[in-house]
């Protein structure tokens, strides 16, 4: 998978206040037969986004034309529930770039970092901050600047969040793991001849 850099991005949200959220109700288990990554932003969310008739449920965020934009905003403890990969290609697939949470599940953070998603943890009164804004102005906008790892909103106020340096590079860069090794070459054979 050709994974796009991710430097800096700001962009309208999509408020979801609900806590755990678990990876059956991001990508329910009916769904997971596919074997390419392409697709599944289709059934994101499928039980909360349909009735059983196919029709869109017109109370979801997704379902929702005020809320818009490539970052979703999610209740705290994000992703938990199994291990599944599906889960953030998803969310990917169905075009959001970054999730914002008060906490994620550990499994689910790596397999979103793993496919180019970015999983911003942000303090659980920033949380309700953004919550408040995006609910009086669905036309808020936020910033996530990766390389200063800072979280801006529209209003200036702002917080910095935590990454994993090795993911930051690769996400910095567009890399996958062998990515990152290719970009070694040049160091690992000066390594080699010299050792």
């Amino acid at each position: 998978m050709v994974k796009e850099k991710f430097i800096s991005l700001t962009s309208r949200a999509v408020p979801l206040p609900i806590d755990n959220i678990d990876t059956d109700q991001i990508i329910p288990a009916r769904f997971l037969k596919a074997t390419t990554r392409e697709g599944f932003g289709e059934n994101l969310f499928r039980d909360w986004r349909f009735n059983s008739d196919n029709t869109p449920k017109a109370d979801f965020a997704l379902n929702n034309p005020a809320f818009t934009g490539k970052i979703l905003v999610a209740g705290k403890n994000f992703g938990c529930g199994s291990s599944r990969e599906h889960a953030a290609w998803a969310i990917y697939d169905y075009g959001f770039r970054v999730v914002i949470s008060s906490f994620f599940a550990d499994i689910f953070k790596n397999n979103a970092l793993n496919n180019a998603l970015l999983p911003v943890q942000v303090s659980d009164q920033f949380l309700k901050k953004i919550f408040s804004a995006i609910e009086k102005d669905p036309g808020t906008t936020i910033n996530i600047n990766l390389a200063d790892q800072k979280i801006t909103m529209q209003d200036g106020s702002d917080e910095s969040f935590d990454i994993n340096p090795y993911k930051k590079t690769c996400l910095l860069n567009g890399y996958d793991d062998i990515d990152y090794l290719l970009s070694l070459r040049d160091e690992i054979k000066h390594f080699e001849l010299t050792h």
